[in-house]
């Protein structure tokens, strides 16, 4: 589970969609036994370049948002 569905949760979002987040790929959970460690595909590299990507472009996103949020007033003109 994303933190970002927590802090950032609206109902018309679909969360099957995301570009960084893939239930289908959630069940390889590490146990304390496992000894080995897992091998990185070319796969789950592409994907790891994915979510980069998609983080990426959401952080100018909200980098946009700052922006329009803290500029300096315009003047009023009279």
């Amino acid at each position: 589970m994303l933190l970002n569905e927590f802090i950032y949760f609206d109902k018309d979002t679909d969360l099957k969609n995301n570009d960084r987040y893939s239930h289908e790929r959630d069940s390889s959970v590490l146990k304390s036994t496992d000894l080995r460690k897992s091998r990185l595909t070319l796969k789950m590299l592409n994907e790891l370049r994915k979510a980069g990507d998609a983080r990426e472009q959401e952080q100018l996103e909200d980098l946009a948002l700052v922006r329009v949020m803290y500029a300096t007033p315009q003047e009023p003109i009279e």
